[in-house]
């Protein structure tokens, strides 16, 4: 069973004193207000674009990018592409299954990924699509073994896909053919969400929901190493989740990884030995500079952590439950949304809080995407913003 991050914290959020949901005892957690900030420098929309959103469904949907153009996916089925100067629409295509007396939504799920000749997005159906990346025009559609939540990955002529059920599966990236697949155990219970894989010297890196972060060659799927940073422990179901639904981030010859009720690890590339690891768990992918790691911890407080050792530069404590997006570089700026659409800058020195505005009362999931000094933003109503910040102040 995948439990929803955001069911789990909806839970929390509308709890009444002193009795829960569930019945028992349960401690009612504040979700803190939007902070108040006296904005240091002004953000330029630059222009909006917009698909077909549902803000009543937890869904990471982002959008990618390619050569100076972005792709985006609606839950239904529209993918589209827009020019990152104009905000332009170059191509529209639904792939929705719509006939005259019925209408079958294509229950995009994963988030969109694009290369060089392909746009390839995943469902909740269990398909994969790879579409022209010029003109939209579907190339292939393929059935996997299991929802796609995490997403598709290509490298030279593969295309790895990491399924909700616990399956990776390495396609022929021109046929979507199957290759190769692992079966993993999956947890009775776990958070909806899964790792995408990243692809570092013909490795897929990922986290897996039984705490574990697995290194695979992606030519014929054979394992090199497997690392554990998040143990289950505690009393309750919860507190045993132990789900590394993070992407990794690769630099060099280190793997850097974050579990659920675990660890943010720094793990050797070439056999999976820990280099450093440091007491903070999370869902949430890292934000990376030369120096500093930037992770939004399970009760969404900011930390700054040492690449080299992980201790801890700085904390931010203001946005307590807010249900924060994945953090993202942008200049010299850690820049997030929230479940209210608000999206802020912090000093990434500091970390103190110098700018914010309201980008849509929707609210804001998936991270936001920093492109040729442009921050692009996919609200959950589906609208796609460009933002600037003048280079000047």
């Amino acid at each position: 069973m995948k439990l929803s991050k955001c069911f789990l914290t909806s839970v929390f959020m509308f709890s009444l004193a002193g009795c829960s949901i569930f019945g028992g005892e349960e401690e009612v957690i504040q979700v803190s207000p939007s902070p108040i900030v006296s904005n240091q420098f002004t953000i330029h929309q630059l222009w909006r674009n917009s698909t077909a959103g549902n803000t009543r469904i937890y869904s990471l949907l982002g959008p990618a990018s390619y050569d100076n153009v972005i792709y985006a996916a609606s839950r239904s089925g529209e993918v589209k592409a827009v020019d990152l100067t104009t905000g332009n629409t170059l191509w529209n295509v639904d792939l929705s299954k719509s006939t005259l007396f019925s209408s079958k939504t294509a229950l995009f799920s994963g988030g969109v990924s694009a290369d060089e000749n392909y746009v390839y997005v995943g469902s909740e159906r269990a398909v994969v699509y790879a579409l022209d990346r010029q003109n939209g025009k579907v190339v292939w559609e393929k059935s996997v073994k299991g929802e796609v939540l995490a997403r598709p990955v290509s490298s030279d002529d593969k295309l790895v896909i990491h399924t909700a059920n616990g399956i990776l599966q390495g396609l022929n990236r021109e046929t979507g053919d199957e290759l190769w697949e692992v079966t993993f155990e999956v947890p009775a219970l776990s958070l909806r969400g899964n790792s995408t894989p990243v692809i570092a010297h013909g490795a897929a890196i990922f986290g897996d929901d039984n705490g574990r972060v697995n290194a695979y060659y992606i030519n014929d799927g054979q394992l090199i190493w497997q690392q554990r940073i998040s143990q289950p422990t505690g009393s309750t179901e919860i507190a045993k989740l132990n789900d590394v639904d993070s992407t990794p981030v690769v630099e060099g010859n280190t793997v850097y990884s974050v579990g659920f009720n675990g660890y943010v690890a720094a793990l050797d590339l070439s056999n999976g030995e820990v280099i450093w690891r440091k007491k903070i768990g999370s869902t949430h992918s890292f934000a990376v500079d030369k120096n500093r790691l930037y992770v939004v911890d399970q009760d969404d407080n900011i930390q700054s952590l040492s690449k080299t050792e992980g201790g801890v530069l700085w904390t931010q404590s203001s946005f307590t439950h807010r249900q924060l997006t994945d953090p993202v570089i942008y200049q010299d700026y850690v820049v997030f949304g929230d479940f209210e659409g608000y999206l802020y800058w912090l000093n990434a020195e500091t970390g103190e809080l110098v700018s914010k505005i309201e980008v849509s009362s929707s609210g804001i999931i998936a991270k936001p995407l920093v492109v040729d000094n442009k921050l692009i933003v996919q609200v959950k109503n589906g609208d796609i913003y460009a933002f600037t910040k003048n280079l000047s102040n």
